[in-house]
């Protein structure tokens, strides 16, 4: 027996070191929910509390018809979600980061036990994400690091209503909510892309639909929601094709003896071309609800590029087969996409 303890103990050791930055990592996001779970505060005492202002109580109430409706006329899962609260305080609350090669649109993957691989790492500790994204630089990855509205636990845990939400304008606060709950019904293991893009797809489909139900088909509440998704959809796909002329470019390396300086060189002059086109979106389509494309602060890096893939590359597969194959009867897609990834 003693034996079989020292065999066991030093198998332990060893796995524990082997697996330190994971087991570290994990502890740190486990504090992180902890901290979310222990302040968080049920909806209905917020709700009661007079001291809390009337306007984010109508938000909060809001967020309740946009999870019923999702539940009821889209057909997602019905879940504890969104019944308790959670204050920021004014501070971001998680930090995601995404790395690519320096030369390829290819999003590098972190690997999780039982939950499968995934294109981003979360942190709810900033230090510890701008620690773990410096690393990646000096590997000589390309990376991205930024601020998060909202995740989900995919029904592990309650997702929490965040103080943040409450000052999102309807349609992008109805977005976000069905996004989240689509990932609490449907996840592909291994398959982030297809699911970060069926919650994209989802959100903007329900958003409307939602808007349309409480506001009516007229109301401002829905055209500024679809001038702004009209819009966003316009930047993703310009981003998009941007990613498929980096890939090209990046391809003819493999064939070309370039040095390193070269490399770069190119590399930044492709990039810059696809941003000094983002004034042209949209041209010819002036509304109310305008707004001045989004100059990047900096030139994106292939990082930046892989975050449009991960959300924004099947939107188009999606609206076709919808509409096409499923005569837009959304419940019933639907439960066809549950049927075909989900089956053994």
């Amino acid at each position: 027996m003693k034996k079989v303890f020292i065999i066991l103990s030093i198998i332990l050791i060893g796995a524990s070191w082997y697996y330190r930055e994971l087991l570290s990592y994990g502890l740190m996001q486990a504090k992180g929910q902890f901290e979310i779970i222990w302040n968080v505060r049920p909806v209905e005492e917020v709700l009661q509390d007079p001291a809390f202002p009337d306007s984010l109580k109508a938000r909060i109430r809001l967020i309740e018809e946009i999870k019923q409706f999702g539940v009821d006329s889209l057909g997602l899962a019905k879940s504890d979600n969104y019944t308790t609260f959670y204050d920021q305080k004014g501070k971001p609350l998680i930090w995601l980061v995404t790395a690519s090669p320096k030369y390829r649109i290819e999003a590098f993957k972190w690997h999780f036990p039982v939950i499968g691989s995934f294109p981003y790492k979360g942190y709810f500790d900033s230090t510890r994400a701008v620690i773990d994204e410096q690393k990646l630089k000096q590997q000589g990855y390309d990376t991205d690091i930024g601020e998060v509205s909202a995740w989900s636990t995919l029904g592990y845990l309650k997702d929490p209503i965040l103080s943040s939400m409450l000052y999102k304008n309807e349609g992008s606060l109805a977005n976000l909510i069905l996004h989240e709950l689509t990932h609490g019904t449907f996840f592909v293991k291994n398959n982030l892309e297809l699911n970060e893009n069926l919650a994209s797809f989802i959100g903007n489909y329900g958003a409307e639909r939602f808007l349309i139900f409480k506001y009516g088909p007229d109301s401002k509440q829905l055209n500024e929601y679809q001038f702004s998704k009209n819009y966003n959809e316009a930047y993703a796909q310009h981003m998009l094709r941007g990613s498929k002329i980096l890939d090209s470019l990046y391809a003819s390396f493999d064939v070309q003896n370039l040095s390193a300086k070269v490399k770069d060189s190119l590399k930044q002059e492709a990039i810059s071309g696809i941003v000094a086109n983002i004034d042209t979106l949209m041209r010819g389509k002036l509304t109310l609800y305008t707004k001045k494309p989004k100059q990047p602060r900096e030139l994106p890096n292939n990082a930046v590029f892989i975050s449009y893939k991960t959300y924004r590359s099947q939107q188009k597969t999606f609206k076709k087969e919808f509409d096409e194959k499923y005569d837009s009867n959304f419940k019933t897609y639907l439960n066809k996409l549950k049927d075909i990834h989900e089956s053994p």
